[in-house]
């Protein structure tokens, strides 16, 4: 299962997204970043294969990270992200191939002097080969 190559991909995605161009993004908390920024988390990862192809369900989240004083900023790279990872390619290298992928849910919330959006997606793959 390669989890992990979703990950970099998803990653990838959000660092070419036009809306997203000014926030940082990673793929690992970052020890200190300036804001906006945008965390890949760790994906819930369940066994999704077939009689004939290896394949995992996992549920990706998305955090937006921005501290001003109002959350249009956060909400409008909410909108963003989504739109970045609902338009990524399939394809996902390594032999993995994106066969459905789903918006779940976005909530946003004002925590430590920070505005967080969280938006959570469900991404089935499966291997081509």
């Amino acid at each position: 299962m390669s989890a992990a190559r979703l990950h970099e991909a998803v990653a990838a995605a959000l660092r070419a997204a036009p809306g997203l161009a000014a926030a940082s993004v990673f793929a690992s908390p970052p020890v200190r970043s300036a804001v906006p920024y945008a965390l890949v988390g760790e994906a819930v990862v369940a066994d999704w294969s077939t009689k004939d192809a290896a394949g995992f369900e996992a549920r990706v989240t998305v955090e937006l990270h921005d501290a001003r004083e109002d959350g249009a900023v956060v909400r409008g790279l909410a909108e963003a992200a989504r739109a970045a990872v609902e338009a990524m390619a399939d394809d996902i290298g390594h032999g993995w191939r994106i066969v459905s992928r789903l918006f779940v849910r976005q909530r946003i919330v004002r925590t430590r002097g920070q505005w967080v959006a969280s938006v959570e997606f469900r991404v089935r793959v499966l291997s081509q080969g």
